[in-house]
């Protein structure tokens, strides 16, 4: 097991990485939370300098509404795996009938394109 810093500490060894592997070891990179991606390729180039072997990373959640997170990875040659996203979240509460008539459409635009969305709503308020 390691620990990656989103950048060595400034005291120490100054590491990035805590934690011992051996050169060309393969390594998965665990993490709670994925939205766009950069601290994950920050980790991956980091593990990747140390000498480690990274083709995939797993996190718990990613938000699956960013398309940049699947290209930057992918040009890394990293492939995302994840639990569960807000499309997942947002299809089981329509399945077990949690919002009111209209509102699911309403998350479902929002999850096709937030930029999109966002700007929508606030020329709607002006």
């Amino acid at each position: 097991m390691l620990y990656v810093r989103k950048q060595p500490k400034g005291f120490g060894r100054k590491a990035q990485i805590e934690g011992e592997f051996k050169e060309e070891a393969r390594v998965l990179l665990v993490e709670d939370l994925a939205s766009e991606g950069t601290s994950k390729l920050n980790f991956v180039r980091a593990i990747r300098q140390a000498g480690g072997r990274i083709d995939q990373t797993f996190v718990i959640f990613n938000y699956g509404i960013f398309p940049q997170i699947e290209t930057s990875l992918a040009a890394e040659g990293i492939t995302l795996l994840a639990l569960a996203t807000w499309w997942d979240v947002a299809r089981t509460a329509e399945r077990l009938g949690r919002f009111a008539p209209g509102q699911y459409e309403v998350i479902e635009s929002f999850l096709k394109d937030p930029g999109v969305w966002s700007k929508t709503r606030a020329a709607a308020r002006r």
